[in-house]
């Protein structure tokens, strides 16, 4: 953290020429303090930064100053290229620019190391990306009209805070100002989004994973379902499941032991492996996946 903001200063004061510990503070949300100490450590590691007092006074660096390669190590460079080339391979054009120029500069190509797709999204879904992209920067409130796992709708909105990719899904991550607190929205389930022109304090953070999680909560709060599958639904089960919750049977099918809670979306999703699942229990679900097969049955009448 403290390596990549030493580099930022010096990039800072390479562009804007002199600058003030309160505007680098405000700039990297830490103390004026902690700036001097970084200023301190450029100055012991050889860069020619010096401070000046008084009015129209700040932090500059010598005039003729070239930033040096050799400032940062072989495997800092590495980690440099590598990180600005993973924002390229998930559409960041603006980083493509810096990243050809740091090769340039570094001598060194940077590694593929990642090959992101988003075709299957669609030029919606993408616009969708890039829109929530520019918000997070820019600290703007978003709305949009949201599907939950019950189904239902509604309006919501929300200071955007993250894009997150978990378990084959994007979602946003942010503080919902109609429920006031935390939570997580699937990007699938996002209608009618907008970016707002109001703005917000940056106050966010934490970025870990939220206490507030409503998808989270929800399955915590659900109810142990226990079904037996056929072999045949293999593929599917070790895409949907986590290994540990997938028991192999001598007849070569498969008990799956997941805690979920009883709404619609569960039975959709038993459903669709038709006949290659039974529900043992709950008893409950056993007479819903009846009962709803049976409405399937009429409709074909």
């Amino acid at each position: 953290m403290r390596t990549n903001r030493l580099f930022q200063i010096i990039y800072i004061l390479l562009k804007k020429g002199t600058v003030t510990a309160e505007e680098l503070a405000r700039y990297f949300e830490v103390s004026q303090r902690t700036i001097y100490r970084d200023i301190d450590i450029l100055s012991v590691a050889g860069v020619p930064v010096y401070t000046k007092k008084g009015k129209g006074g700040g932090i500059s660096l010598l005039q003729d100053f070239v930033l040096d390669k050799s400032l940062l190590s072989d495997a800092e460079q590495n980690d440099i290229l590598s990180a600005l080339y993973g924002f390229a391979s998930v559409g960041s054009g603006d980083s493509a620019p810096v990243l050809h120029k740091l090769s340039t500069f570094f001598s060194k190509k940077a590694v593929p190391w990642l090959d992101v797709d988003f075709s299957d999204w669609g030029d919606s879904n993408l616009d969708l990306f890039d829109a929530l992209k520019t918000a997070i920067l820019k600290r703007r409130i978003v709305a949009f009209d949201y599907y939950n796992s019950c189904g239902e709708k509604s309006r919501r909105k929300v200071e955007p805070v993250q894009i997150r990719f978990k378990d084959r899904a994007w979602y946003m991550y942010g503080y919902c100002l109609c429920k006031e607190d935390y939570r997580i929205f699937k990007l699938t389930r996002i209608q009618n989004f907008t970016v707002t022109d109001t703005t917000f304090a940056c106050q966010h953070q934490e970025l870990g994973e939220s206490t507030a999680d409503n998808e989270k909560t929800e399955m915590i709060s659900g109810c142990c379902i226990e079904m037996r599958f056929a072999p045949q639904a293999a593929y599917r089960l070790y895409d949907t499941f986590d290994i540990s919750q997938i028991h192999p049977q001598e007849d070569g099918g498969f008990l799956v032991s997941i805690t979920w809670p009883l709404d619609d979306w569960v039975w959709g999703f038993i459903l669709s492996f038709g006949g290659m699942v039974e529900v043992l229990q709950p008893a409950a679900l056993r007479t819903l996946i009846q009962e709803k097969a049976a409405e399937i049955v009429d409709k074909y009448k």
